[in-house]
């Protein structure tokens, strides 16, 4: 390694020092890069190991590496969904004194895929439709923010399964200006036409491919983003005025805010002189409504839809078996002891990479809703997790750390082992209480 090489980094890891700097990117051994699916990129990115963990490489110029490492920090700091940047390298220089690139390293994000690898075969309107709704929900909170992204696109964001829906990250924001006064209506417009032309590119490139399903129209799916966006944007930024007689309606917007996930920090009210109209406009708004709830209660971090489907069965729970006027954090916790961990604990080692434990536990809800429907009766949650475990985890690809592009399911039947059952009812028999296990009833 090259003794002029300079290295910038938040948190200091000694390892960085041994990895080979001194080689181009595209000439890094084996040893050090981890086969993970990528996106589409202007610049060579490469997956490599380190310190345990998987980081994301990309080679650029020092400008722009530093500009974009002190852009990631800043959108961390303001609580916006992106890859959490680890260190700018510059001064690299190989054993001939030639000179390289310099890189941006950041955090591989944990159980995220790029748009690509979330699909087998071919993309499905479902799939993009829901694609895109992430994208929009994602460059709504971009410009509440402040941020001109300047490159809204697919390719350019990472999703996470977010109980039936995506989550989506911010991955490349090289070209991102953040303007502390707020954007432009015409900023915003322009940011939208970007995403709006980009993503209609990029499914386009897909249908030449022979990737995208016939019924899937790429720029009926592009227009979606744009509806998306304008009726969120309105909703949390909106006036409406109604009558004194209505105040009802006050809380109904706060309510609709918080299905949305979320929660209103300041609410503008204002009457006419008569006192007959009422005005109101949401002043600050914070996304992640329902992940606060649930980490709050539980201690749980979970994306915002995973969230709201944990705190619902946790709420069934209370309103079965708990004190209605009894204390929630203690009845959370006993959800948490009794329910969710006998779950994550049954998964069998092997398959726990599959999916982040959040994401089975609402899949293994799903699977137990359809059993009980197939079969007339109330599934005990023991048996559904064996079940699921058996017939749905198994067959799925494993998502913490995808090490080839996605194929077709699985189909051949395999039997889920032992272990596997002998955890799954192990945990039934230790959330027994005194009187009847509650996951046997409900």
């Amino acid at each position: 390694m090259s003794g002029s090489l300079n290295i910038t980094s938040a948190t200091a890891d000694p390892a960085l020092l041994d990895l080979p700097w001194q080689l181009p990117l595209d000439a890094w051994p084996n040893e050090n890069i981890a086969a993970l699916p990528k996106g589409i990129s202007r610049h060579l990115v490469r997956f490599a190991h380190l310190s345990g963990r998987v980081v994301a490489i990309k080679e650029t110029t020092s400008e722009m590496a530093r500009r974009e490492y002190e852009m990631l920090r800043t959108l961390q700091g303001l609580e916006i969904p992106c890859v959490e940047p680890l260190a700018v390298i510059t001064n690299r220089t190989t054993d001939d004194a030639e000179p390289l690139n310099s890189v941006l390293v950041t955090r591989h994000l944990k159980f995220s895929l790029p748009y690509r690898a979330l699909y087998s075969q071919t993309l499905r309107p479902d799939t993009a439709t829901r694609l895109v709704d992430a994208l929009a929900l994602l460059l709504v909170r971009v410009h509440m923010a402040g941020l001109f992204w300047g490159d809204v696109s697919l390719s350019n964001t990472l999703f996470r399964r977010d109980a039936g829906a995506f989550a989506a990250y911010l991955v490349d924001a090289e070209t991102g200006q953040l303007y502390p006064g707020g954007l432009s209506n015409g900023q915003r417009e322009n940011d939208l036409e970007i995403a709006r032309v980009n993503i209609a590119g990029e499914l386009m490139d897909l249908e030449a491919g022979g990737r995208v399903a016939d019924e899937l129209d790429p720029i009926r799916v592009s227009n979606g983003i744009v509806a998306a966006y304008r009726l969120l944007w309105t909703e949390l930024t909106g006036s409406e005025s109604f009558s004194s007689a209505e105040r009802w309606r006050i809380t109904e917007r706060v309510e609709r805010l918080n299905d949305l996930g979320f929660d209103i920090e300041e609410l503008a009210i204002k009457t006419d002189s008569a006192g007959t109209t009422v005005r109101i406009q949401p002043k600050v708004v914070d996304a992640g409504h329902h992940q606060r709830r649930l980490l709050r209660l539980t201690g749980l971090d979970a994306e915002e839809n995973q969230a709201r489907r944990l705190l619902n069965d946790l709420d069934s729970y209370r309103v079965t078996y708990g004190d209605p006027d009894g204390d929630e954090e203690m009845l959370a916790h006993e959800w948490l002891v009794r329910v969710f961990e006998p779950v994550i604990r049954a998964i069998p080692r092997d398959l726990k990479g599959k999916l982040e434990p959040a994401e089975v536990f609402h899949q293994l809800l799903d699977h137990r809703w359809f059993m009980a429907q197939n079969q007339g009766r109330d599934i005990p949650l023991a048996e559904a997790v064996t079940s699921y475990v058996k017939d749905v985890l198994r067959h799925r690809r494993d998502e913490a750390t995808v090490i080839e592009p996605p194929t077709g399911s699985i189909t051949l039947p395999i039997d889920v082992t032992d272990d596997a059952v002998a955890a799954a009812a192990n945990a039934a028999d230790t959330a027994a209480d005194d009187e009847a296990d509650w996951r046997l009833k409900v």
